[in-house]
């Protein structure tokens, strides 16, 4: 799995020789979660290995373990003394249709009120579940959508297969490459200890896939500048992804909010963002711009369900894409369920977390051997089509919840309290994964480097 994955960011296959994964043991899945987990995180560390090695005249072995890389893919914090927020919306989750099922994503208030607007029944739950159960899924499923509003009708894999996204976002590459313009070198000095020290990533991303990318990237010493809109907020998610990092809020619709952005973006040498596809053009901030006005900037994207075809505009998270792609329709045929049965985890934000986190860094290599910046971008909905090619393989052993033993000792002290984080799952010959800062809450930084 590892060597598809290096392959389709098209890393030399030489250096998989350097990565040693140890362990055994799976989640339980339809599909093969741990191998996925244990290769994502290889594959972001063999693209680190690269870069080190490009830098400093020698690549590092790298080494994975598969039971940590597993318990990454979930939480890695454990607040000592307080609580994490809900991760869901009262709202959110699986409905019963008259043909089948659908998932209501209403984690946003905004996709809250998209969603209760076109059902015309009250935030209770038992009152959303009456209504939805006289609907068709694919009727209910393109009102919400059409409303502004998330949600996902559960599609077996043949359905998904067959289905015009389906085709379009099956026929695209796991990870699009192009080249940028000319860019300058980086500076000579470098710190094996701390090989992304120095490089400035700036983080549009929010949850979770970009946000676990640059989450790894601020482990290995890059500095993070993630910017969020005013009043944004995610919950349990936060103290999770942004340790290392630093928090600022700009309003890219606000003109002054925008300069100061564009501002930000001629010395990144990084951007990570999520947003669909066209939604930085509406905003004056399209790919010709941030090409004028970064010339040699690495821009590494993810969108929800591909960047072709009649729903690459569309928004949406992991559960919805695993609903749309077959993922859950297959655990719950698998195990005889009565309802739709996900993975255990959210393994296509995290999966993809960590290739973006890989094509980041490939692209500094590259930009470092070829003096030029690149372009990268993924989908969820091709993370999810390349995870179902692999299905579980029988083990020995389950891989069950957390131990104390998997935490590091030192606490974490974040702003909400201090927390135990998950020993980390990676590790180079001198570079181990370590943050500068503890995970803080949004908007405490100022909108500059």
């Amino acid at each position: 799995m590892m060597s598809a994955l290096w392959g389709a960011l098209g890393g030399e296959p030489d250096l998989i020789d350097k990565v040693h994964v140890k362990g055994e043991g799976s989640l339980p899945s339809v599909f093969a979660v741990s191998d996925f987990a244990a290769a994502a995180i290889a594959t972001a560390g063999s693209a680190l290995a690269e870069w080190t090695g490009a830098r400093s005249g020698r690549i590092p072995d790298v080494s994975v373990d598969r039971r940590l890389a597993s318990l990454w893919f979930g939480f890695s914090i454990a607040p000592q003394g307080w609580e994490l927020p809900p991760v869901w919306d009262a709202i959110a989750g699986d409905y019963a249709t008259a043909d089948g099922w659908i998932r209501l994503h209403t984690n946003a208030p905004r996709h809250r009120v998209a969603a209760l607007s076109v059902l015309g029944t009250a935030p209770e739950r038992d009152a959303v579940a009456a209504v939805v159960a006289t609907l068709r899924a694919d009727d209910l499923e393109l009102s919400i959508v059409a409303n502004g509003g998330c949600a996902a009708a559960m599609r077996n894999r043949q359905q998904w297969a067959d289905h015009p996204q389906g085709r379009a976002v099956l026929a695209e590459p796991l990870m699009r490459m192009d080249m940028g313009a000319g860019a300058p070198d980086f500076a000579a000095d470098f710190d094996v200890s701390r090989p992304l020290a120095g490089v400035k990533i700036l983080d549009l991303t929010r949850v979770l896939a970009g946000p676990v990318a640059t989450r790894f990237l601020a482990g290995f010493g890059a500095d993070v500048l993630r910017v969020d809109p005013p009043a944004w907020d995610e919950g349990a998610v936060i103290p999770e992804v942004t340790p290392g990092k630093r928090c600022a809020r700009l309003d890219l619709k606000n003109a002054s909010d925008r300069e100061r952005f564009k501002d930000l973006l001629a010395e990144a040498d990084v951007l990570v963002h999520g947003y669909r596809p066209d939604a930085l053009e509406a905003l004056g901030l399209g790919g010709e711009v941030r090409g004028q006005l970064n010339p040699g900037l690495i821009d590494v994207s993810l969108d929800a369900y591909g960047w072709s075809g009649p729903w690459s505009g569309r928004r949406g998270f992991d559960s919805l894409v695993q609903m749309s792609c077959g993922i859950t329709q297959a655990g719950m045929a698998l195990g005889g369920a009565d309802r739709p049965v996900p993975l255990p985890v959210q393994a296509l934000d995290h999966g993809a977390g960590y290739l973006l986190a890989a094509a980041v860094m490939r692209g500094l290599t590259l930009r470092h051997k070829q003096a030029t910046g690149s372009w990268w971008r993924t989908s969820l909905a091709g993370v999810g089509g390349f995870l179902t090619r692999y299905p579980q393989k029988p083990e020995a052993g389950g891989i069950g919840k957390p131990e104390r033993a998997d935490y590091a000792d030192e606490w974490e002290q974040t702003d909400w309290g201090p927390a135990l984080r998950l020993l980390p799952p990676i590790r180079l010959d001198n570079a181990a994964m370590g943050w500068d800062r503890p995970a803080g809450k949004l908007g405490t930084s100022a909108p500059s480097w």
